[in-house]
């Protein structure tokens, strides 16, 4: 990595995240650039009822109060802030960040990025009616947010207009560190490769700490630090390969796991990672310690973007009431499961005396007693649970019966039974996902500096539907005697949501185990893993640059993080569950000199 470096931090996961990242970057990173990211499909639901509330309302405030206290140090600095916290009012945000600027007596030339929200075609959408890209269900009718997932030329634009912040609505979160990479090393529309390695630049950085330790395999490596973690920088080149870092003396980790983990972290085929600007290709990425908390990353490949964007559309699908109580002693499952049964049988017949309707869904879990395992749970007995109960139904009056008599089990039913710790639960809105293809061409995509807006200039794109060839799994040495050991034993794991998909990432610890991991972590076993919750398919993808294969489990999540009655509807546990899945290697490796001597079960 010779030449021009530029440092890129990631201050943000989500909205919800730490706000005391960005004085941590600020005051120790030496950045030139400092992105945040905040939203999420239901976020934009949730946003656009808030700016109907409000007309000053609709952005997330969390990134304004984490830049605040340190802006004096950012223009001091020089450093240029990128955030897609604008959500369904860009404008306000940027307004509300100039008054802060202003309190503290400091200027900033800001730009404002619009177009994604997509209301405003409502009509020409119904008209178009297009199926939901992934179930092929039909077009909702009505929206409450429709946004379309914006890239990273209208940043780049911006930033070369002169803009110290650039404020967006909805866009690819990646988008966020590619732009200012356009904008710094002057990669052309038609620069697939380095677009691809700037995107994957930013897809490592987007989630926070998940780069640097946080929710890591091996946690045990980074616990001491959690009370401090340190925020993830890219040290970015002109030929798209980067170093992934953190601030020196912070807690946390940087390490080829921690960084693997995150690059499979929800990207479904890693040879189409499709984006508004380039679809990626990271089968064949590189990975190399360089130093402690330094990883080099390299080779990256790239194509030709679509023609369309992805649009998010989230709609109301009726309502949903969540509770839990622990319930401890003697067959505790037992008891729980049966009390859950006959509270949903009491008002169950309540409802129907009062004219409703059955309960639309009904979800119980008994947590503790393993019910998310399915097949794969132990045989033992629990001596406490939590027994969550999920409901939904078109009519929130009828969820508000169960509200009502919820706590008659606490003096009708099993002893035990304790924990209810937040009163009458309420029914919420179920926010469903409808994601969809829009032409670019039909997206009007604008730039706002200083109260003067022009058009941002994109490429239309057009990529084929070719793919690189797989390259066909290593097969493994065959010894004379074999050990069943857990998967965790060989490989780091992590996994998250795509909608109502979930996505498994599992990479090798080392390269000699890969051959074992493609040969007996198939798309069946998995498949049978999940039996319990899967109703689609399981594809399995393999990433051999850096010894990891993917998984995507189609219909698994119950209608995903927006819909669903799970205890975790976003999959966050998967990775964590299938790394118990018994392989079979060579006895050898468990001997003095073997690769998993010392391994502890």
């Amino acid at each position: 990595m010779n030449g021009k470096i530029v440092r890129i931090g990631s201050s943000s996961a989500a909205w919800g995240d730490t706000t005391l990242a960005a004085r941590q970057l600020v005051e120790k990173g030496k950045l030139d650039y400092l992105v945040g990211d905040y939203l999420a499909e239901v976020t934009m639901a949730l946003l656009a009822r808030a700016r109907v509330k409000a007309p000053e309302g609709g952005f997330v405030p969390d990134w304004l109060a984490s830049v605040k206290p340190v802006l004096t140090d950012i223009k001091r600095q020089g450093i240029r802030l990128v955030t897609n916290s604008g959500g369904m009012n860009p404008g306000a945000c940027r307004d509300a960040f100039l008054v802060a600027a202003a309190e503290a007596g400091l200027d900033f030339k800001v730009a404002v990025v619009t177009g994604d929200d997509l209301s405003g075609q409502a009509a020409e959408i119904a008209c178009a009616a297009p199926a939901e890209m992934f179930s092929g269900a039909p077009l909702p009718e009505r929206f409450a947010s429709v946004n379309a997932y914006l890239g990273a030329t209208p940043i780049a634009q911006a930033l070369s207009d002169g803009a110290d912040v650039v404020i967006t609505g909805r866009v690819v979160d990646s988008a966020m560190v590619l732009g200012p990479l356009i904008h710094e090393f002057g990669w052309q529309v038609e620069d697939y490769d380095r677009l691809a390695a700037g995107s994957l630049a930013g897809h490592v950085i987007e989630c926070g700490a998940q780069a640097t330790g946080g929710l890591f395999t091996d946690w045990e490596e980074v616990a001491g630090g959690w009370h401090d973690m340190g925020f993830p920088i890219v040290e970015c080149a002109a030929d798209g390969s980067f170093v992934v870092t953190k601030p020196a003396e912070t807690g946390g980790l940087v390490s080829v796991g921690t960084v693997a983990e995150q690059i499979v972290y929800e990207i479904g085929d890693p040879r189409a990672y499709r984006l508004p600007d380039v679809t990626c290709d990271f089968s064949e990425v590189r990975l190399e310690q360089l130093d402690v908390d330094r990883v080099l990353v390299r080779n990256a490949k790239g194509r030709a973007p679509g023609s369309d964007y992805k649009v998010c559309g989230t709609y109301l699908d009726g309502f949903r009431l969540m509770t839990t109580y622990m319930i401890a002693g003697w067959r505790a499952a037992d008891k729980g499961r049966r009390t859950a049964d006959a509270l949903i049988r009491r008002t169950g017949a309540i409802m129907a005396a009062r004219g409703f309707s059955p309960y639309r869904e009904v979800s119980v879990e008994c947590i503790g007693a393993e019910d998310t395992y399915g097949a794969a749970r132990r045989d033992f007995e629990a001596r406490e649970v939590i027994v969550k109960i999920g409901l939904r139904h078109d009519d929130p009056k009828a969820l508000e019966i169960f509200a009502r008599e919820f706590a008659h089990p606490g003096v009708a039913m099993a002893q035990g039974l304790t924990g209810v710790l937040h009163g009458r639960p309420k029914p919420t809105p179920v926010l469903r996902v409808h994601s969809f293809l829009w032409p670019k061409a039909r997206v009007p995509v604008e730039i706002e500096v200083d109260g003067e807006a022009r058009r941002a200039t994109i490429a239309d794109g057009g990529a084929s539907n070719d793919l690189p060839p797989d390259a066909p799994p290593p097969a493994p040495l065959r010894g004379a005697r074999t050990v069943t050991v857990p998967l965790r034993a060989l490989a780091w794991g992590r996994s998250g949501d795509k909608g109502n998909h979930a996505n498994i990432g599992i990479i090798a610890r080392r390269s000699e185990f890969y051959p074992y991991l493609c040969e007996q972590v198939t798309a069946e076993r998995v498949g049978g893993f999940f039996a319990h919750y899967l109703e689609g398919e399981v594809r399995r993808y393999l990433l051999p640059g850096f010894n990891a294969l993917n998984f995507l489990l189609e219909d698994v999540l119950g209608g995903g993080g927006t819909a669903s009655l799970r205890y975790d509807p976003q999959a966050k546990t998967y990775a964590q569950m299938l790394l118990d899945l018994p392989v079979e290697v060579p006895a050898a490796w468990l001997e003095p000199r073997g690769p998993l001597s010392g391994w502890q079960p």
